[in-house]
């Protein structure tokens, strides 16, 4: 069975081959199948709403059966921002270090205390034949954004956040300590049902 990560992040596409490594699905991205120039704009305003956009709409696309996640960081001091604009955060001119250094901006001179944040991911999968069933999984984890970047390892906000209980970023994790703590892991995690359900 092929299942389609719906994300035009080479990362991660990479780490769901990872995560769902052991079941015996064939994970392809949207440059795989020929679809990387298709773009969907993201109209919700809920990491979910944003989910099953995408699902549906790269399930429509495509006739494969879809997973495809929101996820982004959620900060206290900034009520909630980036949210669900993690990705765009700051506008389109700038990149995953941009976003970093935005955040970090906005956050300069705030205790260790007061710089909460949790990442949180939500996977919705589609499965386009007969009527199109959707599925969904949610995951969290919480801790702090760093004062300055520590780590080279993952993408996005990973080298800012330490989760709670650890004493390294996730940009200083490598992967097989990261992934199965991560937001996207512990969604990830409950996977395997979902994907025994369709087939």
């Amino acid at each position: 069975m092929r299942l389609l990560v719906a994300t035009q992040n080479k990362g991660k596409v990479a780490e769901y081959q990872r995560l769902l490594a052991d079941l015996d699905w064939e994970i392809v991205g949207l440059g795989d199948i020929g679809l990387g120039s298709l773009d969907v704009e993201e109209t919700g305003t809920t990491f979910e709403e944003n989910a099953f956009i995408k699902a549906r709409a790269y399930a429509e696309a495509s006739k494969l059966i879809t997973l495809s996640d929101d996820s982004g960081i959620v900060v206290d001091a900034l009520n909630g921002a980036p949210g669900i604009y993690s990705a765009r955060y700051g506008g389109p001119g700038l990149d995953d270090g941009g976003r970093r250094r935005l955040l970090l901006s906005e956050l300069e001179g705030l205790p260790q205390a007061e710089r909460t944040a949790r990442f949180v991911c939500v996977i919705a999968v589609v499965d386009p034949r007969d009527g199109g069933a959707e599925y969904s999984a949610f995951g969290k984890v919480e801790g702090h954004i760093m004062p300055e970047e520590r780590g080279d390892n993952g993408f996005g906000y990973d080298p800012l956040f330490m989760p709670l209980g650890y004493g390294r970023t996730f940009g200083e994790m490598p992967a097989e300590e990261k992934d199965p703590l991560s937001h996207r892991g512990v969604a990830a995690a409950q996977l395997p049902d979902i994907l025994r359900q369709i087939t």
